[in-house]
């Protein structure tokens, strides 16, 4: 059979053993560290002397960060579909998109019975795993509407609600061997998993034609099932020459037909041999992967993945989808994949874009902007996904989505250094350093990705007291528009280093961040709700006091309009950067003096549980019109049309949030976020058909404003570019445009003209989504 041209993965198939649980959960940890992709186990929920494998994945997966996990295979009899959907897709969303699913139509009936299960036919085992097929993805498919329903012979939903949705398309993967099972493979699977010793033997793998005849019946590419194989008779220090009874080069010999002329592209060893994990990981897997690597180059045959007919029908024009590099595409999602609905929306903006671009490292990253260039379609840059101002999708463009590249490392703690990846969500960065002691100021929620905001700037919890994000960057890695991948700090390339901290999106794709993180532990967290029918008097007041605060206190106040009669609404948000409750309590207390207090609440808690990660799906669900503007003080005249805004009705919701302290100790020009003397941030938003009432409205605050945080700004006109950047630093960042791109390749986030064009900023090459 040829080779179906997947990417290889190399793991384990280890043995649930009850009798010494510590010893299987070490072996799979020593199987991520010895860089093998998969740790899977055994399922026989009928032996007493093994382990829960449901329960047993879940712990693997918390002690891993990278490994995928998976039975191998489950008991489908004894684990009803729709109960395991629900607990596939919350493991997958826990391990971030590491789990897969082995499935099996069940054996050894007799202990299945003993448990309650019923007992089948070769056949209806067969019936029953179709029908849990459908009822599995039915529940993950949250783009159907309604309730899932399924008039099942053995496994009918009457009616239940679907979701939650998978971090990632979780790969189906059938223990099949006999011609039933192969093209139930075929018709609806993801991938063949048996063992090779059940198989006539290793040069006669039989079941590729059954499982490719059965993909072509049902309108499938045959590649689009991958093959995988486990591996028990193996021993890596056998002199006796047999098959996978010798060396690792012996194995690589052996190994790489299977790859090539029969169509595996995984393999599992049933071993729990600490020493056979380690030469497997470091120099089996490697020599295999070179091999077949320099095989497909030779032969024409890259990894990739498969589409059928009905997928590339609905590519966009525009696009030259056959020119994506060969890296790149089993980390590419077009419009017809499935995981196309989870990946083009931003949270607050719908987007339709011909191709989204997953990779996992920098070098993936310089591949990505390489094709990009190639191509004449908006190109957008995304991190986490939140995306306010609406520049991490686009329509008909490429957009490149760095959520898989999300490590978050301690580096040194005694010099409180910290590596972030952009992918990663603030509410894990907060997660991870707190066993530490440490904790870094980002927002004020935890699902924001770092890259958007550690390029723009980062008005967070503790930003009177540390300052903003970009403050503590010491060194970062970055991606330039001519594919360069640079590390940049004070010493190599300081004007991109100075550019990145404030305008970052204008220059490249950050891969990677350093920064010093601060001792914090626990905060003090406290929420007033308001009654606002006094507005400007209860902003006039908040505004006071939080200039009168010690900089350990920050605050955000969130004003709500009334509706149904109720008057206005405010929420105030109180965070003292510290475990001194005395202080604390002194530091707050003046504000249950700024209005009517309706509701309140104060405790001391970890930082990460204010910003915990919500893991919410993306469908452009956020209020989408935003206008963003700095104030060196609440004024009266400021206040009252505030209040006018909030009492419009055209305005959703406007959220303030303090600076000053900290904040105001950098100098303008040691960043390219030059607004070192203003308190406060203010933000309005609202719906679209009501966007023409919020700019009149925004209009008449407008000359009370001095700046502009570039987040939260979906106005692209190019007037906003002196609100963001006011002289002289436009000019510095546009001579640093020229030098690293002068082309305007990343031109989606406020694009900043490069120095060699007109003085005056050309409307033209200022809108985003154009590319020169």
């Amino acid at each position: 059979m040829p080779d179906y041209g997947h990417e290889l993965l190399f793991g384990m198939f280890l043995t649930p053993s009850a009798e010494d649980p510590d010893r299987v959960v070490a072996l799979a940890e020593l199987t991520e560290a010895a860089g093998l992709d998969l740790a899977t186990f055994q399922d026989h929920p009928y032996n007493a002397g093994f382990l829960d494998t449901w329960t047993l994945l879940s712990w693997v997966a918390a002690r891993t960060e990278r490994l995928r996990v998976s039975a191998n295979v489950l008991n489908l009899p004894l684990r009803p579909p729709a109960v395991l959907a629900r607990a596939a897709a919350s493991l997958d969303r826990l391990s971030h998109g590491r789990f897969e699913l082995g499935l099996g139509a069940g054996a050894f009936w007799d202990g299945i019975e003993g448990m309650g299960g019923r007992r089948l036919t070769a056949g209806q085992g067969v019936a029953a795993l179709r029908e849990a097929i459908d009822v599995l993805r039915g529940v993950w498919d949250d783009a159907a509407s309604g309730p899932l329903r399924r008039d099942g012979k053995y496994y009918p939903i009457p009616g239940m609600q679907r979701g939650p949705v998978p971090a990632h398309d979780i790969g189906i993967w059938l223990g099949a061997y006999q011609p039933k099972m192969l093209a139930l493979t075929g018709q609806k699977a993801d991938g063949w998993l048996p063992t090779l010793e059940y198989l006539r033997s290793p040069d006669r793998v039989t079941g590729n034609r059954l499982i490719d005849e059965a993909a072509v019946a049902a309108g499938r590419d045959p590649r689009e099932v991958r093959r995988l194989l486990n591996l028990f008779k193996v021993d890596v220090s056998s002199r006796n020459r047999g098959f996978l009874q010798g060396p690792p080069e012996q194995w690589v010999d052996q190994l790489l037909p299977l790859v090539l002329e029969k169509g595996f592209s995984a393999f599992l060893i049933g071993r729990d041999d600490p020493r056979l994990i380690q030469t497997f990981g470091q120099e089996i897997a490697p020599a295999l992967r070179e091999a077949v690597a320099k095989e497909r180059t030779g032969s024409g045959t890259g990894t990739g993945r498969a589409r059928t007919a009905a997928v590339l029908a609905e590519r966009q024009p525009g696009l030259d989808y056959d020119a994506l590099p060969a890296s790149l595409t089993t980390r590419s999602v077009e419009p017809g994949d499935p995981e196309y609905e989870h990946v083009r929306d931003s949270y607050s903006w719908h987007g339709s874009p011909a191709l989204v671009i997953r990779p996992q490292d920098a070098a993936e990253v310089v591949d990505a902007v390489a094709y990009a260039r190639t191509q004449n379609v908006p190109l957008s840059v995304r991190s986490g996904g939140h995306g306010i101002s609406g520049r991490s999708t686009n329509d008909g463009g490429i957009v490149i989505d760095m959520s898989r590249m999300n490590k978050v490392e301690v580096l040194d703690r005694t010099t409180r250094r910290i590596r972030l990846e952009p992918g990663a969500r603030w509410g894990h960065v907060a997660q991870t350093l707190a066993p530490y002691g440490l904790a870094m100021s980002s927002g004020d929620y935890g699902d924001v990705g770092v890259g958007g905001l550690a390029t723009t700037a980062g008005i967070g919890y503790l930003v009177r007291r540390y300052g903003l994000t970009i403050d503590h960057i010491v060194a970062a890695e970055i991606v330039t528009a001519d594919g360069r991948l640079l590390r940049v700090d004070d010493e190599h390339h300081p004007d991109l280093f100075w550019a990145i901290r404030g305008a970052g999106g204008n220059f490249g794709v950050v891969t990677a961040l350093e920064l010093e993180a601060y001792e914090v532990d626990n905060v003090v967290y406290a929420q007033l709700v308001v009654d606002a029918t006094d507005t400007a008097g209860l902003l006039r007041r908040w505004g006071r006091l939080v200039e009168k605060a010690p900089r350990d206190l920050t605050s955000f106040l969130a004003l709500f309009p009334g509706r149904r009669g109720n008057p206005a609404m405010a929420q105030v948000t109180l965070v003292y950067a510290g475990d001194d409750i005395e202080a604390a309590q002194s530091a707050l207390s003046p504000f249950l003096e700024v209005g009517p207090i309706l509701d309140q609440q104060a405790q001391l808690v970890p930082y990460p549980a204010i910003v915990a990660p919500p893991g919410n799906r993306h469908r452009g669900q956020g209020l989408n019109d935003t206008r963003s503007g700095l104030l060196h003080h609440i004024t009266p005249q400021a206040a009252d049309l505030m209040a006018t805004m909030i009492r419009s009705g055209d305005v959703m919701i406007m959220q303030f949030r303090s600076a000053g302290g900290a904040f105001n100790d950098v100098a303008r020009d040691a960043t390219a976020y030059p607004h070192r003397e203003q308190n406060f941030s203010v933000l309005a938003a609202t719906v679209p058909d009501r966007r023409v009432a919020l700019d009149k409205l925004w209009a008449e605050l407008y000359p009370h404003l001095d700046g502009m945080y570039l987040s939260f700004e979906s106005d692209t006109h190019p007037d906003r570019l002196l609100d963001a950047w006011p002289e002289p630093t436009l000019s510095r960042l546009r001579a640093v445009k020229a030098t690293y791109d002068p082309d305007n390749v990343f031109n989606r986030n406020f694009p900043i003209p490069p120095a060699h064009r007109a003085d005056t900023p050309d409307p033209a090459a200022a809108q985003p989504g154009t590319t020169t």
